[in-house]
């Protein structure tokens, strides 16, 4: 098998040095890291508000179906406890709601539009690639023509090359320091961009559980008439829970 230094349509020079190469591969590769980081957050906040959204709902509708059971008929005081219960799940409904409303806001959109510019970032680099295929392609041909024999025809073709690759060099050298030049400053701008959104997302949270705080202790104060501790009332049920297995229709054959 005969040896080729050089492969079919590679040039003998190196056209892009190999620390200007890495530095390329290296800063790219950060940037595509950080597409993919920005579209799984996006993807899980958009999760975590609808889970949200979904567990206060539930709430509402739980505490309705709970007055509707007819123990609420039979009992005041089971119903005036449902009703303070039902009250405060379409607070916490209507507190969550415009909770997510702000993180939408504040943290969604941005987030898919900063993820939005990837896809031109991207191209950028196609372009650069091409470019970069290009120049390879017609210093190669220029090499070609340099290493036949100088007869008129040929230096007519190798001036006509020389003149084809100048442009096409240009054109990658500017594309090439353009990327090298504006993508760490687009990875470096990452922080002033997303700082804000974070620190609405955490102002939202703190107001929501604030106002949570708040509800709670109001409920809790109108339904735990008893005062009893946990321990206390799970002894109360299971003692009443003792009393209907003792039952005739429920005990075991």
């Amino acid at each position: 098998m005969s040896w080729m230094p050089f492969k079919i349509g590679q040039p003998r020079k190196q056209i892009v040095s190999k620390t200007v190469e890495r530095d390329f591969e290296r800063e790219y590769e950060k940037l595509q890291k950080l597409e993919e980081q920005t579209k799984k957050l996006h993807k899980d906040m958009k999760k975590s508000t609808e889970a949200d959204l979904a567990m206060s709902k539930a709430g509402v509708k739980i505490s309705g179906d709970l007055l509707g059971n007819p123990l609420c008929e039979q009992d005041q005081a089971f119903l005036e406890s449902m009703n303070a219960l039902d009250t405060a799940m379409k607070r916490m409904d209507a507190f969550n709601q415009e909770k997510v409303n702000q993180i939408q806001k504040t943290v969604i959109d941005p987030l898919k539009k900063y993820s939005s510019v990837f896809p031109s970032l991207n191209m950028a680099v196609k372009r650069r690639e091409q470019a970069l295929q290009d120049y390879k392609r017609l210093q190669s041909k220029v090499e070609k023509y340099e290493e036949k024999e100088k007869t008129g025809p040929i230096m007519v073709k190798l001036h006509q090359a020389r003149e084809e690759l100048k442009p096409v060099r240009e054109d990658f050298e500017a594309k090439n320091k353009q990327l090298l030049d504006e993508m760490p400053k687009f990875y470096n701008s990452r922080i002033d961009y997303f700082q804000p959104s974070f620190e609405a997302l955490i102002r939202a949270q703190v107001a929501y559980f604030t106002e949570m705080h708040k509800i709670f202790t109001e409920l809790t104060d109108q339904i735990d008439q008893g005062g009893l501790t946990d321990d206390q009332r799970k002894l109360e049920n299971e003692a009443k829970l003792n009393e209907l297995r003792a039952l005739s229709i429920v005990a075991d054959d």
